[in-house]
């Protein structure tokens, strides 16, 4: 990792976040609930010095209360 030298920084914009009490809305509790499932199979059998290939699936679920 190199080392940041005030050049660097001068090129550098900050912002500050707002309050807490800006962000927080109408204490109302948002809960989501994240399910992902990854699948993929692959068989090499009976066979030597032979490649097997796989294709992933991929399933993302989010619900929100």
């Amino acid at each position: 990792m190199k080392e940041l030298s005030i050049q660097d920084l001068d090129g550098q914009q900050v912002e500050l976040l707002p309050p807490r009490e800006t962000l927080y809305i109408d204490g109302s509790l948002d809960l989501a609930g994240v399910m992902a499932h990854n699948t993929s199979l692959a068989v090499n059998a009976g066979s030597l010095f032979s490649n097997a290939y796989s294709a992933a699936l991929q399933n993302v679920e989010i619900t929100q209360h």
